[in-house]
């Protein structure tokens, strides 16, 4: 798998998934169905559909016969997110308040099948989950820059008059 999480097939370029870009992955083919899982571990994480033919299958070198199916992760995923300048953090599509006060910190989020997670300041808030989105950003997002433009002077054309103003 490249970083962009893409697998070449037999001349086809399947998507398996950004978050997994770079990773060493398993993959399973069945008829209908392509399995992206964990070769130590067996742990499942990414389901895609197959868009080869069975002999395009055939073709493919290095095939090994199937193992069983992989299993999908029975703990919850442990990701990072960055609370927005509201106190807010979005996780699967859903928001979780956390307050204002707490603006500008890292977090980590435990996401299980029927709640959320939130680990702050030492303590732990559970909120119920809401969607059934899977997990897609598992780090928080770098905070942005901003290019700092300081004018001391404005200069106008010749023959008008300058202001004493002055942006900082």
């Amino acid at each position: 798998m490249n970083n962009s999480g893409l697998v070449g097939l037999g001349g086809h370029r399947v998507l398996a998934a950004e978050a997994l870009g770079g990773r060493q992955v398993g993959m399973r083919i069945d008829d209908e169905m392509l399995s992206f899982f964990d070769p130590s571990s067996g742990e499942l994480l990414r389901v895609r559909p197959n868009s080869l033919s069975s002999q395009e299958v055939r073709r493919l070198r290095g095939l090994r016969p199937a193992r069983p199916p992989p299993r999908p992760s029975v703990e919850p995923v442990r990701v990072q997110r960055r609370i927005s300048t509201m106190g807010t953090i979005m996780v699967c599509r859903q928001v979780v308040s956390l307050g204002r006060t707490y603006a500008g910190q890292t977090v980590t989020v435990h996401v299980a099948d029927s709640n959320i997670a939130v680990e702050l300041d030492g303590q732990v808030r559970v909120v119920e989950r809401m969607t059934d989105v899977p997990v897609r950003n598992v780090k928080a997002n770098k905070p942005r820059e901003v290019s700092d433009v300081v004018w001391a002077h404005r200069q106008a054309s010749p023959g008008t008059r300058t202001s004493a103003i002055t942006w900082d």
